[in-house]
């Protein structure tokens, strides 16, 4: 890595940190080393890699690149978002309690409650863009603070930098799923957080095409007790897939740009729509969170949802769309629209979803690159 990668803008780090003209041959797209073991020297003699589950040169080009983008010293790449969440709770024990933002994606809703309930561990459901919410959450077992900011699927905006305080007086590390904001909008490492987890099937990835995961932080005592996570579990991603995410990133900033635009555009066309209830998005003037947005992220992303009057008529909308596909993940260059409650968030009661503001009425739309006029005259369309 050239020693001032450090003073590079955004995208000349995308596509230069960690990544060719390769010394071998010259070419200026990362190899894909697919061996799994590598010949070594003498026993406890290599040249760096063992066994492609511990390291993999692919892979490790993935980590360095994508710590770069993120502003964070170590970063570990993962077969997929979920299993770079579950990885990471292995840091906790029996006892210990995780407070969480409560609208989070459905998955990791799952993974908590219905996965590490069964090992010991507590959780509690909270608003964390209410301070004094989140002081009252605390407790003397508490060890983790989980937000997503913008939130899935209602983008609350959450305060890092005031929560990770609170957060830190008592005692507990702060996770931000930073997956939404992608590191182009938002870099929670600089606003207090401990460690940053990304799906990177998602806007990192950007193409529908591969699926991964990523845990990054500047701490390490943490890095080093992940690694051997990492190594010990195994959830790591193929060669292949590290070299498709290095593929997508290389255009991460020119793609979140062209959808935070569109994403605003459609926002104030469906406040507009007389069949559109409410609109949730964190760049509208009369958003509350509009400030701790603007104040943590560049710009306002491609993710908006919106309610219409109930579930018969969210599932006729989805239905009439003819360019955004319905389906579930988000962030890629096609335009996508799902239900929450019945597709990415159905495995979290439906008390739990009422409590959280998550109604049957409520449509997701991650916002491609496509013309935003056609976008908006899709919408319309569907919502007649």
């Amino acid at each position: 890595m050239p020693e001032n990668h450090e003073d590079w803008g955004f995208s000349t780090r995308a596509l230069h940190v960690g990544q060719g003209p390769d010394p071998e041959t010259g070419a200026v797209v990362q190899p894909i080393h697919m061996a799994t073991t590598y010949a070594q020297q003498g026993v406890g003699r290599h040249k760096g890699f063992e066994y492609s589950r511990t390291g993999n040169p692919t892979r490790n080009a993935l980590e360095e690149c994508l710590a770069a983008l993120e502003g964070a010293k170590h970063c570990l790449a993962f077969a997929s978002g979920l299993g770079a969440e579950t990885t990471l709770m292995l840091l906790l024990n029996p006892g210990d309690h995780v407070v969480y933002m409560e609208d989070v994606y459905g998955g990791t809703f799952r993974l908590f409650d219905k996965v590490l309930k069964r090992f010991g561990m507590e959780f509690s459901a909270i608003d964390a863009s209410d301070l004094d919410v989140v002081e009252r959450s605390m407790t003397s077992r508490t060890r983790m603070l989980w937000l997503e900011s913008p939130t899935n699927p209602l983008l609350r905006v959450v305060d890092i930098d005031a929560v990770s305080e609170i957060a830190h007086s008592h005692g507990a590390m702060v996770c931000v799923d930073n997956t939404f904001a992608t590191p182009y909008l938002q870099q929670p490492l600089h606003l207090g957080a401990d460690v940053v987890v990304h799906s990177a099937t998602k806007y990192i990835g950007g193409h529908s095409d591969v699926v991964g995961g990523a845990v990054m932080t500047n701490r390490d005592d943490l890095e080093k007790q992940l690694r051997f996570h990492q190594n010990a579990v195994g959830a790591v991603p193929s060669p292949f897939d590290c070299w498709l995410l290095l593929r997508g990133v290389k255009t991460l900033a020119l793609r979140v740009e062209r959808q935070s635009e569109n994403a605003m555009a459609i926002a104030n066309s469906l406040a507009r729509h007389s069949a559109v209830k409410r609109v949730y998005y964190p760049g509208f003037e009369t958003n509350a969170q509009r400030a701790v947005a603007a104040k943590q992220m560049r710009m306002f992303g491609g993710m908006v949802s919106f309610e219409v009057a109930d579930e018969a008529t969210a599932l006729r909308t989805l239905e009439r769309l003819k360019i955004f596909a319905l389906a579930e993940s988000l962030g890629a260059v096609e335009s996508l629209a799902e239900h929450p409650a019945r597709m990415t968030h159905a495995s979290i009661p439906a008390a739990e979803r009422a409590r959280a503001g998550v109604g049957d009425g409520l449509i997701r739309l991650s916002v491609g690159v496509e013309d935003v006029g056609d976008l908006i005259a899709d919408l319309e369309r569907a919502l007649s």
